[in-house]
């Protein structure tokens, strides 16, 4: 099945982490996942999940002041922080062969991918991280969007495959 859009409410790292391996383990082939939101809601802590589920033994942390971190699993992972990067500055990258890795061999994160727009292909998976506080406390709204055949897919088979009620998150 193709999914456009879903969204799920975390509300801890855990279930955050969770998804992550979730999407982690649907992935079958080289893919982009772009990830946006505010500044501490959960991006490094989903792409943590993610390798877990894609097979990654070692720790994953954010990559904030080197921009690439690359870790081995059932493909290679290439976790980019476009954070300290200018809106805009797409040419620097490119020169630095960040094109290079959407998606090249593997499987690549992309934390403020709004950064560095036209660097991102047509297929890619965007993930929308919103942070927000309610009468339960802190909460994490998770919306995945689908660029392309290959997103839809995936964004399809991952609602498929979660469950109304993942250790207390719902969509």
């Amino acid at each position: 099945m193709r999914l456009k859009e879903y969204s799920v409410i975390t509300r801890s790292e855990k279930e955050t982490a969770c998804l992550g391996a979730l999407l982690g383990r649907m992935i079958e082939e080289p893919m982009v996942i772009a990830l946006k939101g505010d500044l501490g809601a959960g991006k490094t802590v989903f792409v943590r999940g993610a390798a877990m589920g894609l097979g990654v033994n070692e720790q994953v942390t954010s990559p904030t002041f080197v921009l690439l971190k690359v870790y081995r699993g059932r493909f290679p992972i290439y976790h980019f922080d476009y954070y300290r990067l200018n809106e805009g500055e797409d040419e620097e990258a490119i020169e630095m062969g960040f094109e290079e890795y959407l998606p090249g061999d593997g499987v690549a994160f992309v934390e403020w991918a709004e950064r560095l727009p036209l660097l991102l292909p047509v297929d890619y998976l965007e993930i929308y991280m919103e942070l927000f506080f309610d009468k339960e406390g802190e909460g994490r709204r998770l919306t995945f969007v689908s660029h392309g055949k290959l997103a839809a897919s995936i964004v399809g088979e991952f609602a498929n495959n979660l469950s109304a009620d993942i250790n207390g998150a719902s969509n």
